[in-house]
């Protein structure tokens, strides 16, 4: 069983930066994708970046690309969300996940652990 817990979260204001960080406990970790996804008040969860299991592969949605970066350090169990650039219309709840899977993943459904999330708010 794999559990995660992320943290980094806070309040910023608009054009600064922050770090999320997502350690996970359990066997699968440095095997398996990992992902970044983030819920806004009164919206559906959506998809933020997503890392494979050796770190090759990448892929971000078009609204972050450019701004965040994923990174992760299996010999920590760690997986990384560095935020620049940070709008107001990034404030969510960040969610991290994982699965089993070495092969990226952008959809919510395919992955089947969750972190309790950690709150950003960017205020303008």
């Amino acid at each position: 069983q794999v559990q995660l817990v992320e943290s980094g979260g806070g309040l910023v204001q608009a054009g600064g930066s922050l770090r999320l960080s997502c350690t996970a406990s359990g066997p699968t970790f440095s095997s398996g994708a990992m992902g970044w996804f983030r819920q806004a008040p009164g919206k559906e969860r959506e998809f933020v970046a997503t890392i494979s299991g050796s770190a090759y592969y990448t892929n971000y949605a078009a609204s972050v690309k450019g701004r965040f970066t994923i990174s992760r350090d299996n010999a920590k169990n760690t997986v990384y969300l560095q935020m620049n650039s940070l709008k107001p219309e990034d404030t969510a709840v960040y969610y991290c996940a994982a699965r089993s899977i070495r092969t990226i993943a952008s959809m919510a459904d395919e992955y089947a652990y969750w972190g309790q999330g950690t709150q950003v708010t960017v205020s303008s």
